[in-house]
């Protein structure tokens, strides 16, 4: 089985990477090689700071978005986006401007706007995880738990079912968007101790 955490340039590669490796026997490689992206079995894209920054970092390395793309939508294999990297997979992100996303699931990434003014942006540390929709593999057992959080802005997803999970923030905030082979945290995982490591580990078992 093989394992890829893309490298594009975002921080916080090397603690995804060594998240995977504690739930897996399996080799994981940090890449930026298309080929390699091409040829994993199971790839997750991480990603933290501006939306516009991590998609020009994508595309900035030749060949890379396009072997994102295949391997997602024309091989169907199984993609785990992770804060930005979920996020990219939106229409429009909103940040700094109006950018244009992979487009995979419909949405922008718009600003939390949390009811009461004073919590404070961005939205940063533990929070409770909330089922929204049908089970999924990947989330089960992980309704009602807390996972660790660091963003301003949020999936605001066009189709209800898209959206697996939420967390409370003086509202409904996006967690984990979802369709088909495609599934993305707004949480971060690596932080996020034993049920982000479930989480990894229910990802690399994963067969969509």
């Amino acid at each position: 089985m093989k394992i890829v955490v893309v490298d594009y340039g975002s921080g916080n590669l090397r603690s995804a990477a060594k998240a995977l490796e504690r739930v897996s026997d399996a080799p994981v490689s940090v890449t930026a090689d298309p080929d390699a992206v091409r040829r994993a079995d199971y790839l997750v894209v991480p990603g933290q700071g501006a939306f516009a920054d991590c998609l020009s970092g994508v595309k900035a390395i030749d060949g890379l978005y396009d072997a994102i793309t295949d391997f997602a939508l024309n091989q169907a294999k199984p993609y785990l986006g992770i804060c930005v990297g979920m996020q990219l997979m939106a229409t429009r992100g909103l940040e700094h401007g109006v950018h244009d996303g992979f487009g995979w699931i419909p949405g922008d990434i718009a600003p939390i706007k949390p009811s009461d003014p004073s919590l404070k942006i961005p939205q940063m540390g533990w929070n409770t995880l909330q089922e929204t929709g049908a089970s999924h593999p990947v989330l089960d057992g992980l309704a009602g738990e807390d996972v660790y959080f660091v963003h301003s802005y949020a999936f605001e997803t066009a189709q209800a079912d898209h959206q697996l999970m939420i967390t409370d923030y003086a509202g409904d905030v996006t967690a984990v968007v979802g369709r088909d082979n495609v599934i993305g945290t707004q949480f971060h995982p690596e932080k996020s101790q034993t049920m982000g490591l479930k989480l990894l580990s229910q990802f690399l078992t994963w067969k969509p």
